[in-house]
């Protein structure tokens, strides 16, 4: 559901991601790890159409998103590390306002932005303005306004940050339970524990470069590891090694 193939990413001299090849199939929730200015948000970026490619290809739901942009957002849904919303929007306006983007039939809208309202608790929201919320509301007005069209491909970067535990176990189990329905997500974090817990296949990019990718298992016989050990421990030895040479 996810095809990246030879992606390059150049911001002047630094070149941010180099030839990133990652294939992410359907049903699969795939955990992209990497330090601070590694590539993750700029790949993610390149996905959503925010940021082009110099150079790859990229093909969401079997649409390519450089030549087709507008047909592969209609299957992808995005939460951003810093999500934006309309302060002069209620909760449900904003909803149907989301709806009416996607071109769906406003009786379906309201109908998927009750079900939404209900599933992440903002019922008692609804008629709220969203500059009115705390934090951790609106973290999950963007995932209903995300998953209200039902997207092939959702593309999650640091969900779960500022969040309250009873937030990140909802997030949590809804990823879980959206891949089980065929979904493909993909999220980056900084919380290896969670990558560790919910994530079928973890990648690990640094400088740019896709470093490791695989199973937790895969990924420890890839780099001859003994003993299972921790993500962290892995991870800290791959971008340490990649950043020494």
């Amino acid at each position: 559901m996810i095809e990246l193939d030879q992606l390059n990413k150049h911001y002047g001299s630094l070149h941010a991601v180099r030839d990133l090849t990652l294939h992410v199939p359907g049903g699969e929730l795939f955990c992209f790890l990497g330090p601070n200015g590694a590539g993750k948000t700029s790949s993610i970026k390149m996905m959503t159409g925010l940021v082009r490619p110099d150079s790859g290809s990229i093909r969401l739901a079997g649409i390519d998103a450089v030549t087709s942009p507008v047909e592969a957002r209609r299957e992808l849904g995005y939460i951003p590390d810093m999500p934006f919303l309309y302060d002069r929007l209620t909760v449900h306006e904003f909803l149907l306002f989301t709806g009416d983007l996607y071109g769906m039939e406003r009786e379906h809208v309201r109908s998927e932005a009750e079900r939404m309202l209900e599933l992440f608790g903002l019922l008692e929201k609804a008629h709220t303005l969203t500059k009115e919320l705390s934090h951790g509301m609106r973290q999950r007005v963007i995932y209903a306004a995300s998953l209200l069209h039902n997207p092939k491909v959702l593309l999650v970067d640091e969900p779960f940050i500022g969040l309250d535990p009873h937030s990140i176990r909802l997030i949590k189990d809804l990823l879980r339970e959206r891949t089980r329905q065929g979904m493909t997500v993909m999220m980056t974090t900084h919380i290896l524990a969670i990558a560790e817990e919910i994530g079928d296949r973890i990648g690990i990019i640094d400088r740019g470069h896709l470093v490791a990718c695989g199973t937790l298992d895969e990924l420890h016989e890839q780099n001859e590891a003994t003993g299972g050990g921790r993500l962290e421990d892995l991870f800290l030895r791959l971008t340490m090694q990649e950043n020494a040479g």
